[in-house]
């Protein structure tokens, strides 16, 4: 084991710079998570703290508004950009540390890369302050539309620097996919106001799992650009061409545009091609925007193409003279990018807000990956990301591409964002402590926590109010745990609070899933284990109010033990073609009936304690997705009787003294340390 030391930070650093386990206050979870005795890495701790090192004093850079007086900053010292900091920042040799402090106030149209030379810099808010960074350009000009309640505002013209464009920054032209109006984010123009349309496309080939390869045959262009609509429900818009369109699939979107319009066959053709054709998986809802037959109510707004400008219809009491719109024109704010042969390292950024970001118009895939993030990392190591606010963006509020490892995102608040949240991975990141809420508001396929990689830590987050799945993290060596998750699934089906695909060796222990509400499709489950999962644990996990506490897919070699499953009404445990399964300790309780699909899948069954309200216990043995056999009664040794727990309404998960969970051997789970810790 490499013994590491602060460098060039002084010995009170918070940051362990070039480091192997992040941070010393991670050092004993991450040992028992990993069998590596905790007694020993705290030994580690002492001794890196106690070692004598040098104290560099860090050069320091001020960035603060033009009207903002410091005194005390001299001229050299002090800049209006990020981008100016970051340039005389590059001026100090990289061995030596440097610092950038971002003063109270708010930025527009900001767009930053640090590359290999800005390793080891960091970019702090001021003390006492809570800058805010904009992707975007203020509005003015706002006119009454006349005979409407809306207003328009001219959108300026844009200038974005070549190299942005060609990084991936900033769009060449405007793509209004969002707009802010004092800080918050306000409703695109949406046909229908509520719940969405069903059109006629059908695409009726088998989908053959995403191991065998996706669909039995490929689909044509043509059935990737072509949704019929029923008769009445569309009118010859005018402006149905600037249209765009969400064409739901099953555990993904597709939001593009209208290219042309057929209103005699009642077709429209769509551009870009759709990622699964209309129809497929014989799903057919589908909602419009940026129309004005969808501009109904106060609050709303659309992007006028033909114009260029912004129409909105402002609320009760707002003065449109005064709004401080905030249209914006970057895709992403903060680029960390790295070269194969030298990544950017040891960046730290905390105490800032990111906001005001926007998409290109692309079908965004299997849990919107194809957009980017407000902040982006490439080929980044040792970097930390901590108490960050990241919210009304139109992507992911943190996207991971390329090789990156020992990543640290720490007590950030993430919320309000058009895609995902946190798509953190690689090797040994560190996901903790983390407030991620309001996922998927514009591509419901985006996830709260996502990603996945080697041997990382996904724990004490909260996340909530998500379209689709809360936590989705695949990989090998992933440990997932005491997180608290809820009011996930409400868009999109086949998903969980915790999914994984593909995780070998992976831990789930500790979480607290609680009210998924299965809308129909393919379902919504707490804790689900999909195809080539391999050598799993789901351990100690709680699930309150999920009818499918367990799903697992094309599973092998898992096991699933001292689980505490509540289930108001019926609940189902689901195995289909999946093979050598453990269950042993867990608890499944139920007001309705238990009914277990793919009991043939579970090779050991060992005192599980099962109680059915309707007492009814029904064991479904499965060949691939088909019945073959129905019979009733518990599993294996199975006890059937009330767990008995102590006060399960007020979350008191203890078990009464007469509970014959106690004479199982199975331990009661506490869940008060959960989530975020405060």
């Amino acid at each position: 084991m490499k013994l590491l030391f602060p460098t060039g930070r002084g010995c009170g650093s918070s940051v362990v710079r070039n480091r192997s386990f992040a941070s010393p206050t991670s050092w004993p979870l991450r040992s028992l998570e990993k069998g590596i005795p905790p007694g020993l890495l705290c030994a580690l701790g002492i001794l890196m703290v106690a070692t004598p090192c040098c104290v560099a004093t860090a050069a320091e850079f001020h960035v603060a508004p033009a009207s903002l007086p410091l005194p005390n900053i001299d001229p050299p010292h002090r800049f209006t950009s990020l981008r100016e900091a970051r340039d005389a920042a590059r001026q100090i040799p990289a061995a030596e540390p440097r610092r950038i402090l971002v003063h109270g106030g708010e930025y527009r149209d900001v767009g930053l890369s640090l590359e290999p030379e800005d390793s080891g810099l960091e970019i702090l808010a001021a003390p006492g302050t809570r800058p805010v960074l904009y992707g975007g350009h203020r509005l003015t000009g706002w006119e009454s539309e006349t005979g409407t309640p809306w207003w328009s505002a001219p959108l300026p013209a844009l200038s974005p620097r070549e190299e942005d464009v060609k990084a991936g920054l900033a769009s060449p032209g405007w793509e209004v996919r969002l707009l802010l109006v004092d800080g918050q984010t306000r409703p695109r123009a949406r046909f229908p106001a509520q719940g969405a349309l069903e059109h006629t496309t059908r695409f009726d080939v088998p989908w053959m799992s995403t191991t065998g390869g996706g669909w039995k045959r490929p689909p044509t262009q043509e059935e990737l650009t072509t949704l019929e609509y029923r008769p009445g429900d569309l009118g010859d818009w005018p402006d149905l061409t600037q249209a765009e369109i969400t064409a739901y699939h099953m555990w993904d979107e597709s939001c593009v545009g209208v290219a042309q319009h057929d209103p005699a066959n009642h077709r429209l053709t769509l551009a870009p091609p759709c990622g699964h054709p209309p129809g497929a998986f014989g799903v057919r809802r589908y909602v419009l925007w940026n129309l004005r037959a969808g501009l109904t109510q106060p609050g709303q707004w659309l992007h006028d193409r033909e114009r260029n400008r912004i129409l909105y219809w402002p609320l009760p009491g707002e003065d449109p003279t005064s709004l401080v719109a905030v249209a914006p024109a970057r895709f992403t704010l903060l680029r960390l990018a790295g070269r194969p042969d030298a990544p950017v390292k040891d960046v730290m950024v905390r105490g800032l807000t990111f906001s005001a970001t926007t998409v290109p118009l692309v079908a965004g895939g299997f849990a919107a990956t194809r957009l980017s993030g407000a902040i982006s990392l490439d080929r980044a190591e040792g970097c930390t990301f901590e108490d960050l606010t990241i919210r009304g963006v139109g992507g992911h509020a943190v996207k991971a591409t390329g090789r990156v490892q020992d990543i640290v995102v720490q007590r950030c608040e993430i919320h309000d964002c058009g895609a995902g949240g946190l798509y953190v991975g690689g090797q040994r990141a560190i996901l903790r402590d983390n407030h991620v809420h309001g996922i998927g508001r514009s591509y419901p396929s985006g996830i709260g926590i996502f990603n996945g990689g080697t041997d990382c830590l996904v724990t004490h987050n909260e996340v909530h109010d998500c379209s689709y799945s809360a936590i989705n993290y695949g990989g090998r060596g992933n440990v997932v745990s005491s997180n608290l998750l809820y009011d996930c699934m409400k868009v999109l089906h086949d998903g969980a609070a915790i999914y994984m695909f593909a995780a070998t060796n992976c831990i789930l222990r500790g979480n607290f899933a609680r009210d998924i509400t299965d809308t129909g499709g393919y379902g919504a489950s707490a804790y689900y284990l999909d195809e080539r999962s391999s050598g799993c644990v789901v351990e100690h996990n709680v699930s309150l109010r999920v009818g499918w506490p367990a799903h697992n897919h094309m599973a092998t070699n898992n096991v699933i033990r001292n689980n505490l499953f509540l289930v108001e009404g019926d609940a189902k445990l689901t195995f289909p073609r999946s093979t050598g399964f453990t269950l042993e300790h867990n608890i499944l309780s139920a007001t309705g009936k238990i009914r277990i699909e793919g009991e043939n899948a579970v090779t050991r069954w060992s005192k599980n304690l099962f109680h059915s309200g309707a007492d009814r216990i029904e064991r479904v043995r499965l060949d691939q997705y088909a019945a073959k056999e129905t019979l009733l009664g518990p599993p294996g040794d199975t006890v059937v009787a009330d767990p008995l727990l102590v006060d399960p309404a007020r979350l008191d998960f203890r078990f009464r003294t007469n509970s014959p969970a106690l004479e199982l051997g199975i331990e009661p789970i506490d869940i008060r340390a959960v989530g975020i810790r405060r």
